[in-house]
């Protein structure tokens, strides 16, 4: 028993060491900065881009009818490329730089290793892509005219879910392209295996007759994803947080073959 209860203590404090040097670790790669900054800046340009220029092109009727909500977050499809770079390099650059091999040296649990690592991806893109998103919905917010039709409160019904879902969905595409770079080891892999993996599949489904995509168009990565950060529920897509679910699935997939995988093979 004692032995037992010295050994929860040694287990909890290793944990903490480990996340410590991971986080160092990503603090300490410039990548890291660039990437989170890009996140941001990608998402409060756009939305002032977006809040200047559009709504002169709008006629009452689209005004009325678009989701402007979702207009102001268009940064994320930037965003999320930087994002998801980022997930990919947490991993893939200590392969491609040999510093794994010191890292799994230091910490032979490799599972314990690559949660660590995953846990901090998950924070700073979850803190980085909520800050971003919430920015960039109030620049847009605060650039339109007064009293223009696209103008939205965080209080109006489903656009503070909108607003916090980009923000989650940015953390758990940071964890997918992470899972993906665990398994393919290499950057470029891992990078191309994301992307693939978010757009491909809806390009292939438009290509199926009309019935089969309203099947299973819901049901891919990107449109699961949409559902989370858009105000209007579009038909023959899931509602949001089913939506987002579906998405989580893929990223647990990814992660849970990143966690096999790091186990069976040499660094």
């Amino acid at each position: 028993m004692a032995t037992s209860t010295a050994a929860q203590p040694s287990l909890l404090a290793e944990s903490s060491g480990v996340l410590r040097s991971e986080l160092r670790k990503l603090r300490s790669v410039r990548s890291t900065f660039w990437a989170l900054a890009a996140a941001v800046a990608f998402n409060v340009v756009v939305a002032a881009a977006l809040a200047i220029f559009l709504p002169g092109r709008l006629s009452p009727h689209e005004k009325a009818t678009i989701d402007s909500v979702r207009v102001s977050l268009g940064g994320l499809h930037l965003s999320q490329l930087a994002i998801g770079l980022l997930g990919v390099l947490t991993i893939t650059s200590e392969y491609g730089t040999g510093m794994i091999r010191a890292t799994l040296a230091a910490v032979p649990q490799r599972r314990l290793m690559l949660a660590a690592k995953s846990i901090v991806l998950a924070a700073a893109a979850l803190v980085t892509g909520t800050g971003a998103s919430f920015a960039a919905y109030l620049v847009f917010e605060a650039i339109l005219p007064a009293g223009d039709a696209m103008r939205t409160s965080l209080a109006d019904p489903a656009v503070l879910r909108a607003v916090a879902g980009a923000g989650l969905y940015l953390a758990v595409l940071g964890l997918l392209g992470f899972g993906l770079g665990t398994v393919t080891r290499s950057s470029a892999g891992g990078v191309a295996a994301l992307f693939g993996l978010l757009f491909v599949p809806s390009l292939l489904a438009a290509l199926l007759p009309r019935s089969w995509q309203d099947t299973i168009g819901g049901y891919l990565p990107m449109n699961a994803a949409d559902t989370v950060y858009s105000v209007h529920h579009q038909a023959h897509t899931l509602q949001p947080w089913a939506g987002f679910g579906v998405f989580c699935l893929y990223a647990v997939a990814a992660l849970a073959a990143g966690f096999i995988l790091i186990s069976r093979r040499d660094a």
